[in-house]
C-alpha cells in the first residue's frame, strides 16, 4: 500500500466535514475554544497511533474479533447520527452550566475523531501490512493533519454558512452517517455469517 492511497482512505473515514457541526456545538460556549480543540485533536492523534501499533495485540488480549469491532462501530455511529438528526431538547436542569464546561476526551477526541470505524480500519491495515508500519504512520499523520486544519477553520465556515446552514449540514450528514452505519452493520453481519 502506498502513502497516497492510505492517506485518502484514512482521511475519508476521519470525515472532518461531517464532524464540524458537532464540534461547533460542543465548543459553542467554551472559553479558549482554540486551545481546547487543539488538545482534543492531539489526544485523538495519540489514540490513533496507539491503535495503529498496538490495536491487534489489544484485540488478541481481550479475545475480540475484527467483526466485533465493526459491529460495535456501526452501532455507535448509528447513535451519533440519530443525535445529529434529532438533537436532545434543552429542557433539563443545569443547561447553562453544562454547556460552558469544556469537553475532555469524550465526545470530541473519542468517538468523533478517533472513532470505532477509523480504529477498526487501522487495526485491519496493520494486520494486512505488518511490514509497512512506516507508510501507515505517515499516511495517518497526513490524514489527521488535513482533518485538523479543516476542524480548526470550522468557526470561519460557520460565519459564512450561518446557523441555519450549519444545522442543515448537520442533518444531512446525520442521514448519510445513518446509511453508512447500516452498511457497516450489514457488512459485519455478512462477515460473521461467512465465518460460521
Amino acid at each position: 500500500m502506498d502513502i497516497l492511497s492510505a492517506t485518502i482512505l484514512l482521511f475519508l473515514i476521519l470525515d472532518p466535514l461531517g464532524n464540524i457541526p458537532i464540534f461547533l456545538s460542543q465548543l459553542e460556549k467554551v472559553e479558549h475554544r482554540f486551545r481546547v480543540l487543539v488538545r482534543e485533536l492531539l489526544l485523538a492523534l495519540a489514540i490513533l497511533f496507539l491503535f495503529l501499533f498496538f490495536g491487534k495485540q489489544m484485540l488478541d488480549f481481550l479475545h475480540l474479533e475484527q467483526v466485533s469491532v465493526s459491529l460495535a462501530g456501526a452501532i455507535i455511529l448509528f447513535i451519533i447520527a440519530l443525535r445529529m438528526i434529532f438533537p436532545a431538547s434543552k429542557q433539563y436542569g443545569d443547561e447553562e452550566e453544562a454547556s460552558q464546561e469544556a469537553p475532555f476526551l469524550v465526545p470530541m477526541a473519542i468517538p468523533l475523531v478517533a472513532g470505532p470505524s477509523i480504529l477498526a480500519t487501522l487495526i485491519l491495515l496493520a494486520s494486512k501490512h505488518p511490514d509497512q508500519f512506516d507508510v501507515l504512520a505517515i499516511a495517518l499523520f497526513i490524514a489527521w493533519l488535513l482533518s485538523a486544519v479543516i476542524l480548526l477553520s470550522a468557526t470561519a465556515m460557520q460565519k459564512y454558512l450561518g446557523k441555519n446552514g450549519m444545522i442543515a449540514i448537520e442533518r444531512l450528514m446525520g442521514m448519510i452517517l445513518i446509511a453508512i452505519a447500516v452498511q457497516m452493520f450489514l457488512d459485519g453481519i455478512r462477515t460473521f455469517l461467512a465465518s460460521v
